[in-house]
């Protein structure tokens, strides 16, 4: 059987990274980008589909009776329906374990530059102040050293466990959010809302599910530590974003660091693109992932996760 592989979405992925060919008889067809609209008609005859960010569920999926595999080229799953694939009988395959230097290296990235106030000085550096100052330096921003702060970490997975050890390294102390469902306590864990009282840093490195999302709402960021950082380069969603625009306002946060917004792109009236006026937030275009080494494995995972199905093995499968 030659298959027909369609990817949805090749500008997902940089264009200087080589994806590897598929090793069984296939036919190969991709689309820069695809609407919503374009989804079934060009999925037709496809027997497997590579997607990023496009949606697939039941009403797609009854109009595509060729489709076997749904090939994520990341590891989120929430655009794609698992229960009706599984009642479709299409399995699903994501990409795991791909990014563990970019992603907590990014995070602490984005900790070090709001620590010491990067972006604040740097303002202050265009402004003239420096010059204005007479001086051969000047005190306007704080600058706040990482040794002997507590950071505290929501999500003990892979990348999670990697900042934690990385912000080790620096001196901090390490704790991790309570799960959810836990029925004892681990002595690294603590439970949400002790953890947010305590720490000078908070990162989110956790899925985005119902019980997830707007994990921490006005609430929750009012009971950090005034002064305290907050990292997101887990899931757009996780964060009530009109809240945080609320709080980074006030002042009562040091300041926040994001990769992810609920909606990407943003729109330019979004709190997250509102608080850039401000020099202690941060905000990235969901990059954390994407170093070219980061890339390249992704890349090689997904053609090795494709191969494995052809060969009839379950390779990372999801349904």
């Amino acid at each position: 059987m030659q298959h027909h592989i369609v990817f949805l979405e090749r500008d997902t992925l940089d264009a200087n990274i080589t994806l590897p060919c598929p090793n069984f008889p296939h036919r190969w067809q991709s689309y820069p980008n695809t609407s919503p609209e374009q989804v079934v008609e060009r999925l037709k005859d496809a027997s497997i589909a590579i997607v990023n960010k496009v949606r697939i569920g039941a009403k797609e999926l009854a109009q595509l009776p060729q489709l076997q595999l749904i090939a994520l080229a990341a590891t989120g799953s929430d655009n794609v329906d698992l229960t009706a694939c599984r009642a479709a009988n299409v399995g699903v395959c994501n990409i795991r374990n791909y990014s563990g230097p970019s992603v907590p290296e990014h995070a602490m990235a984005l900790i070090l530059a709001l620590s010491r106030n990067l972006f604040a000085w740097r303002q202050s550096l265009l402004a003239g102040r420096w010059q204005q100052s007479g001086q051969f330096c000047f005190f306007d921003h704080s600058i706040v050293d990482l040794q002997g702060k507590q950071l505290g970490i929501i999500g003990k997975g892979t990348l999670g466990q990697a900042l934690g050890e990385r912000a080790k390294h620096m001196g901090m102390t390490v704790r991790y959010a309570q799960r959810q469902l836990a029925t004892s306590q681990e002595p690294d864990r603590l439970p949400l809302d002790e953890l947010l009282q305590c720490s000078d840093v908070i990162s989110l490195h956790c899925p985005l599910t119902p019980t997830t999302r707007n994990l921490l709402g006005e609430r929750e960021l009012r009971l950090m530590k005034p002064g305290a950082l907050l990292i997101n380069v887990g899931r757009g969603g996780l964060v009530d974003e009109t809240a945080l625009l609320k709080v980074l306002a006030d002042g009562h946060l040091g300041g926040a660091g994001f990769d992810v917004a609920s909606i990407e792109p943003p729109p330019l009236d979004h709190p997250l693109m509102q608080a850039l006026q401000y020099p202690n937030f941060i905000l990235t275009p969901h990059v954390a992932w994407a170093s070219e080494a980061s890339i390249q494995r992704l890349a090689d995972q997904l053609i090795d996760n494709i191969n494995a199905f052809a060969a009839g093995h379950n390779q990372h499968r999801l349904a």
